[in-house]
C-alpha cells in the first residue's frame, strides 16, 4: 500500500513554489496545492488513473499547473475590478541578528543580513528563489503565457508536459513561453544588486528621505525609477505608478513626512522580501487607524530602480507583527 501522504509531502515545497510563482499569493498557492492533493488521492483510488502516474513530480506539477491556470483566468476578472494597483503578496523573512532600524540616517548603514530565517512558513522562498520583482512583471502576462514561462523557464518542465496543462500543442506552448520570456526581459525595473549593495543604497535612500534633502534623494534614484503602491482601497495610495526621478523623490518625501506627522510610535525593521531587502513599518495613525506597510526595493548600478509599497491588510495578514522592542522610526533625535 502506498503511503500517499508521505509521497505528497515530499513534493509539497516544490508544488508550493510552482503555485506561488504563478499566482503571486501564498494563500492561493496553498489552496492550489491542497486541491492537487485531493486530485492525487482520487487518482490513486482509480486503477486506470493510477497507472498513468509514472513520474510523480511531473504528474503533480502538471495537476498544479492546471489548477493555477484556472485560478489565473478567474483572477484576471477579479483584478480588473481591483481598486488601484495590484502587487503580489510578499513572503517576509527576518534578517538574523538585527535589532531593528538603527537610525540609518545617522548611522549610514543597515544591519547585516546573512540569509533567510528558518521559519517553516517561509520554505517556499527557500526551496525556489521567488524574486518579487519577477512576480510584478509576471502580472503583465496572460494566464497561458505565465504558466508556460514559469513551468519551462523556472522549473524546466518540458513543452510536451506544458501542452497537457494548456490543452494545446508543444509548439503553441513553446510560443507562449517565448512571448512571456520577451515580456519579462523588456518589462519591469532592473534588479541586479547583491544584498550588500542593496543595504548600502537603501540606507542612503532612507537617510535622505528622513532628512528631507531632495538633492540627496535624487542622487540615489535611477532616472526611470518607478513607485508602485497597493492598498486595495483600504488606505490612500497612488492609483497609477509614479514614474521618473523627480516625481518619485517628491512622492517619497511626502510619504515619509505623512508617516512622521500622522502616526504615533511608528516602528520599522529591515526584512527580506522574497529574498530582497525591504522595510516593514508599523504604527498607529492619529485617527485610530493602524499603519502596517511592507516596502521593498529593486536596485541596479548603485541606484534604486523601483519602490514597491504594499499596505493592503489582506496581503499582509501572514506577516508577523513587529515586537515592542523594535526601535522607533525615524529614530528620536
Amino acid at each position: 500500500m502506498r503511503d500517499l501522504a508521505t509521497e505528497f509531502e515530499a513534493e509539497r515545497d516544490h508544488l508550493t513554489a510552482v503555485a506561488y510563482r504563478m499566482l503571486g499569493s501564498r494563500a492561493d498557492a496553498e489552496d492550489a496545492v491542497q486541491e492537487t492533493w485531493l486530485r492525487y488521492a482520487r487518482a490513486l483510488a482509480d486503477p486506470a488513473a493510477r497507472a498513468e502516474i509514472r513520474d510523480l513530480r511531473g504528474w503533480l506539477t502538471t495537476a498544479t499547473g492546471r489548477i493555477c491556470l484556472d485560478l489565473l483566468r478567474s483572477a484576471r476578472v477579479r483584478r480588473e475590478a481591483y481598486v488601484g494597483q495590484w502587487l503580489p503578496e510578499p513572503v517576509i523573512s527576518r534578517l538574523p541578528d538585527t535589532p531593528g532600524l538603527a537610525a540609518p540616517g545617522a548611522a549610514g548603514h543597515l544591519p547585516d543580513a546573512g540569509g533567510f530565517a528558518p521559519d517553516p512558513a517561509e520554505r517556499v522562498t527557500q526551496t525556489e528563489e521567488v524574486g518579487i520583482a519577477l512576480l510584478v512583471v509576471l502580472e503583465r502576462l496572460t494566464p497561458e503565457q505565465r504558466v508556460a514561462f514559469v513551468l519551462h523557464d523556472v522549473f524546466a518542465v518540458p513543452f510536451t508536459q506544458i501542452a497537457e496543462v494548456l490543452h494545446g500543442t508543444p509548439t503553441a506552448a513553446r510560443q507562449l513561453a517565448s512571448r512571456g520570456r520577451r515580456a519579462v526581459a523588456e518589462g519591469g525595473p532592473r534588479h541586479t544588486a547583491d544584498l550588500a549593495e542593496q543595504q548600502r543604497v537603501v540606507a542612503a535612500f532612507l537617510a535622505a528621505a528622513e532628512s528631507g534633502d531632495l538633492d540627496r534623494l535624487v542622487a540615489v534614484l535611477a532616472p526611470d525609477v518607478v513607485f508602485v503602491g497597493d492598498s486595495g482601497g483600504h488606505a490612500p495610495s497612488a492609483r497609477n505608478p509614479v514614474v521618473g526621478v523627480l516625481k518619485v523623490a517628491r512622492f517619497a518625501l511626502g510619504l515619509v513626512r505623512r508617516t512622521v506627522l500622522d502616526t504615533t510610535a511608528a516602528r520599522a525593521l529591515p526584512v527580506l522580501v522574497n529574498g530582497s531587502l525591504g522595510l516593514q513599518v508599523e504604527g498607529d495613525y492619529r485617527n485610530d487607524r493602524r499603519l502596517r506597510v511592507v516596502t521593498w526595493y529593486t536596485v541596479a548600478d548603485g541606484r534604486i530602480t523601483g519602490i514597491f509599497h504594499q499596505q493592503n491588510p489582506e496581503k499582509l495578514s501572514r506577516v508577523p507583527a513587529l515586537g515592542p522592542d523594535t526601535p522607533q522610526w525615524p529614530a528620536p533625535c
